[in-house]
């Protein structure tokens, strides 16, 4: 059996680690720096997607969205 300091040793770092993890990644300069040049990157902004809001707006994206998926399925088997 360990000691008490490895026991001390053990909580303070199950303290300390999630903290440190949270105080870097939960900068806003650091996600100002990293993560919105790569959003930009991945989702350009003259992105002009509407997006549903209504339950019929929905379920007629799916429908559309289902129906090209299919069209797709069915270029892909006849090349």
């Amino acid at each position: 059996m360990a000691g008490p300091n490895l026991e001390i040793f053990r909580f303070g770092l199950y303290l300390f680690f999630p903290l440190a993890i949270m105080a870097h990644f939960g900068n806003p300069d650091w996600y100002r720096r990293h993560v919105l040049p790569y959003k930009d990157r991945i989702i350009p902004k003259d992105n002009k997607q509407k997006l549903p809001h209504t339950h019929s707006e929905v379920v007629a994206e799916l429908e559309r969205r289902k129906a090209e998926r299919l069209r797709r399925k069915l270029e892909n088997e006849q090349s």
